[in-house]
């Protein structure tokens, strides 16, 4: 990969601090395993928003993609599709998501909140035809997060050929992405309004605004600080994951992202209340290395070690696991 391309994709916001948090949050935490628990074959599947998921894995919003592969989140649609779990396709892909859902698979669709309402409409309704299941608005970006690495190396677009092909309009245009610090609450009315498809807010890190989704009728949180990429400082997610999940009292669906790296992190999140977990960096590494073949491979081996972790930690489902499974170092 071109280095300049390579530090778009690993590099965070600030000075990084919140990057190398997240995944310093699960190198804090050991597992207290159970024994003689007769776990038999382990059954990874879960429920989230309507979605049926073979693994509590699914691909996260990442922009892009056609700088790690030719053919982009078509070939990230497609590893995803082969190893059974569902990507959630960036409002930033550089592949239209008519193509990326001709790929197969089970898709969602990551939506920033853009100033223009009836343009954001339209997006949403792009959405729905190409059979997306649900909506995942992005609620942790007003403003763009000051990314040094790129500064340093000038990137501050796509290269010509280049462009986020779901910011087209009707007329054809490609629109930048717009980041909308007027956003408040009342926009998630306005896009129940506007779609039926179920909505998950990515970006949750405070408790309060847990409630407040509670109280907005969404479908689920994701506990996310975007990767590192936005506040610089950030609290890691690991460490507001159990706040949050205490705060929604089991009303709705937590996920998290942000650090996941292995099968046993996956477990750590399970234990301490997440529903599932989205894998961003992993998945692009993985479509630089070998295109869909890289990501499935990436996929499943978070799977297997998932598996493994499971019986070894004494449970069959990751419903049987309990906070009492993790202590922090």
């Amino acid at each position: 990969m071109d280095p300049v391309h390579r530090d778009f994709f690993e590099g965070g916001a600030g000075r990084e601090r919140t990057l190398a948090a997240n995944e310093e949050a699960f190198a804090r935490r050991w597992l207290v395993p159970r024994v003689l628990r007769a776990t038999g074959e382990r059954d990874l599947r879960t429920t989230v928003a309507g979605t049926s998921l073979a693994a509590p894995v699914l691909v996260a919003p990442t922009a892009f993609h056609r700088l790690a592969h030719p053919e982009g989140e078509v070939a990230t649609a497609r590893g995803a599709a082969a190893a059974g779990t569902t990507m959630v396709v960036s409002m930033a892909a550089t592949r239209p998501v008519e193509q990326i859902a001709a790929a197969g698979g089970t898709l969602w669709f990551q939506l920033y909140a853009q100033p223009d309402l009836d343009f954001t409409e339209y997006v949403v309704k792009r959405a729905e035809s190409a059979g997306c299941r649900a909506l995942v608005l992005t609620v942790d970006s007003p403003v763009f997060g000051r990314h040094e690495r790129d500064l340093r190396n000038g990137f501050t677009d796509l290269p010509p050929g280049y462009a986020c092909e779901n910011m087209r309009d009707a007329t054809g245009r490609v629109r930048s992405i717009a980041m909308d610090a007027t956003a408040g609450w009342d926009r998630i009315a306005w896009l129940r309004g506007v779609t039926g498809l179920p909505i998950l807010l990515k970006g949750i890190l405070h408790p309060a605004d847990a409630r407040l989704a509670v109280e907005h009728g969404v479908a689920g949180v994701i506990v996310s600080n975007h990767g590192g990429r936005q506040l610089d400082g950030a609290v890691p997610t690991l460490d507001a994951l159990p706040a949050v999940v205490e705060a929604v009292q089991g009303q709705l669906p937590v996920l998290l992202d942000g650090g996941v790296r292995g099968g046993t992190d996956v477990l750590i999140a399970l234990a301490l209340g997440a529903r599932a977990v989205l894998v961003g960096r992993p998945v692009v590494r993985g479509l630089a290395a070998g295109g869909s073949a890289g990501v499935r491979q990436v996929l499943e081996r978070l799977t297997t070690e998932l598996d493994e972790a499971l019986a070894l930690a004494g449970a069959r489902r990751p419903a049987d696991l309990t906070p009492d499974a993790v202590v922090t170092r």
